[in-house]
């Protein structure tokens, strides 16, 4: 997983923080904004797996704090629905700008409502997902009961959510009632997947039923049998990620991956617009090449110097296994550590080059086996010997032309 930072501003000017997951080994196929439950925050345990889920399926994944919770700036008491929604088109918009457009929407919870709302908003969306979304602002009001009246009588009232204390302010239920939820989802002509607990008890199972009932198919619903509300056990939250990623493919369009063929051992492709994410073909195996972020690149795949000290360290632990087999020793496991670094030599054919530094890798060798110290001696002469480790201390010449 690759997790960075972000901050952007909403339409008020508030700057709002969130997260953007990357996949650890992958160019995104396609980008997923979330919307966490109401009062939640985007380090809500449910949001940080079901997001994870999705980067594993090579998504990217947007999640942030809404205006006055969490790290974002705003004062909460003065937000509604509708600021939710707003807050949700700056977030697309700057996924827009500095990444790629949204294609996909998750809600969570009133976060749901908020996704629906905002998807009939955001040119590009293809595919909605909700999480235990309510069909109406009955559940809000219940959660809010004890304090209706105040809110009623002094336009606010200090409410207790999740044992933290927040201002809620008439706006907010007055906003609630002007949305009228089942006839959007109604006018949608966007594939929708309702997942829902039967045993929610925040918000009830006949709300998931009122959602997919007033939408068009394309529309899906998925059980998430004996979750809470807030899908606290990570399996649930996990098994949701899943769900969504497998579900939302039918509907997103994938890159097509044009299959790299060779003649030769290997072969690397890598397109203008790419940076440094090379797509390569190593034998009959496929795998990515990349820099660190640190010097420009994405860091979807190890980098050109880490795959010469990955071919370095799979052939000494080859050639140990193999020496120490035909040999008969208990040998039970090697593992090879090796790393790479540009240092001064020191071999003593070249001190008088000692200001100057050379390509370097560093190899440390763990045996785990009953073995003497005349045999742990000979097998470290034995990986000095290995094909790949001479390959690098040897005279080599490489022959290059241009393909027609």
């Amino acid at each position: 997983m690759n997790l960075q930072k972000v901050t952007f501003k909403n339409n008020e000017g508030a700057t709002l923080e969130g997260r953007i997951e990357l996949p650890a080994d992958q160019k995104p196929h396609n980008f997923a904004l979330f919307a966490h439950c109401f009062s939640c925050n985007k380090n809500l345990l449910a949001v940080k797996n079901i997001s994870r889920a999705l980067t594993e399926k090579g998504f990217g994944v947007l999640r942030f704090d809404f205006t006055g919770l969490g790290d974002s700036e705003g004062d909460f008491s003065n937000t509604n629905l509708s600021g939710n929604v707003a807050d949700l088109l700056s977030a697309a918009a700057f996924l827009k700008e500095n990444y790629q457009a949204p294609t996909l929407i998750i809600g969570h919870s009133l976060g749901g409502v908020a996704a629906l709302l905002a998807s009939e908003k955001i040119v590009g969306i293809k595919a909605i997902a909700t999480i235990g979304t309510p069909s109406d602002s009955t559940h809000v009001k219940g959660l809010l009961k004890n304090d209706l009246a105040e809110i009623k009588e002094t336009g606010k009232a200090s409410v207790n959510l999740g044992g933290r204390d927040f201002t809620i302010k008439k706006q907010f239920l007055d906003d609630l009632e002007n949305r009228s939820l089942l006839d959007l989802v109604h006018e949608l002509r966007i594939p929708i997947l309702y997942l829902h607990s039967p045993l929610d008890k925040t918000v009830g199972i006949a709300h998931a039923e009122a959602l997919y009932k007033a939408a068009h198919h394309p529309k899906s619903f998925v059980s998430l049998d004996n979750a809470d509300h807030l899908l606290m056990d990570k399996n649930d939250s996990q098994y949701a990620g899943g769900v969504i990623a497998a579900w939302s493919k039918r509907y997103l369009e994938y890159p097509d991956a044009q299959p790299l063929r060779t003649k030769h051992q290997v072969v690397g492709s890598l397109d203008a617009h790419d940076g440094f994410t090379t797509q390569m073909k190593v034998g009959s195996h496929y795998l990515v090449a990349d820099e660190p972020i640190s010097v420009g690149g994405q860091d979807y795949g190890p980098s050109p110097h880490e795959l010469l000290a990955a071919g370095l360290t799979a052939c000494t632990v080859m050639t140990i296994q193999m020496y120490a087999k035909r040999k008969g020793w208990d040998l039970e496991n090697v593992e090879v550590h090796t790393s790479y670094e540009k240092s001064a030599p020191i071999s003593e054919s070249q001190e008088d080059e000692s200001n100057s530094t050379i390509d370097t890798y560093k190899r440390e060798i763990k045996l785990t086996g009953e073995l003497d110290k005349n045999q742990r001696q000979r097998i470290l002469e034995i990986a000095n010997k290995c094909p790949v480790h001479k390959t690098l201390t040897s005279p080599t010449q490489i022959l290059s032309g241009l393909m027609d």
